[in-house]
C-alpha cells in the first residue's frame, strides 16, 4: 500500500490502515477515546504480551482502545499471513482487540502512523522491537511510550492508561 509521505497529520485519529481481516481500520472512528497502539508479533519472546493487552481492553470495558499492529520488521518473527496472525491471536490468547493487517513500523517503509508515533516521541521512540506501547490521549496525542521490555501487566503501563482514561 503506498503511503502519501507529505501529510501533514496532527493527530493519532488522522491515520487509517488496512484491516487485518478486510476493511479499513479508520482511527477516527475512536476519536476522543485512549488508546494503545502496539506493534505486535507473533513468533517473539514477548509475544505472551498479548495476554496483558487482551486483559487491558476487557478490563477497561473497551474504554481503551488496543490496536495491534503485526509487523515482521525485527527479526521476521511475523511470517503469516493475516489469516495465520488472526487464528494464532484468537487461538492462543483470546484477542478480540482490532489488528491491522501486517505493516512496516521502522525505516523508510514505515506507516505514516508508526512514523508519526516516532516523530512524536522523539528518536528514543523508534519501535526497536515488536511490543512497543504507545498511550494516546483522549486529544490523539502521544501521551508517552513504552519499549517491549516493559510489560502491558506493569504499574508503569497500567498507571499511563488509568491517566489517559480518567483525563477529559
Amino acid at each position: 500500500m503506498p503511503y502519501e509521505r507529505d501529510a501533514v497529520m496532527s493527530c493519532v485519529y488522522d491515520f487509517s490502515l488496512p484491516g487485518l481481516t478486510g476493511g479499513t481500520v479508520d482511527l477516527s472512528a475512536w476519536r476522543g477515546k485512549p488508546m494503545l497502539i502496539v506493534n505486535t508479533a507473533s513468533k517473539c519472546g514477548f509475544t505472551p504480551q498479548y495476554e496483558g493487552l487482551q486483559a487491558l481492553w476487557s478490563e477497561t470495558g473497551h474504554e481503551l482502545v488496543v490496536l495491534g499492529v503485526p509487523s515482521n520488521d525485527f527479526g521476521r518473527q511475523e511470517p503469516g499471513d493475516a489469516t495465520d496472525i488472526a487464528t494464532f491471536c484468537s487461538r492462543n490468547y483470546g484477542v478480540s482487540f482490532p489488528m491491522t493487517e501486517k505493516c512496516h513500523v521502522k525505516g523508510a517503509q514505515a506507516t505514516p502512523l508508526f512514523r508519526w508515533l516516532s516523530a512524536q516521541g522523539g528518536f528514543l521512540a523508534h519501535p526497536r522491537w515488536n511490543f512497543f506501547k504507545y498511550v494516546i490521549d483522549r486529544q490523539g496525542r502521544l501521551s508517552t511510550w513504552f519499549s517491549s521490555l516493559t510489560s502491558p501487566d506493569s504499574h508503569r503501563v497500567r498507571d499511563a492508561v488509568s491517566r489517559v482514561i480518567l483525563t477529559d
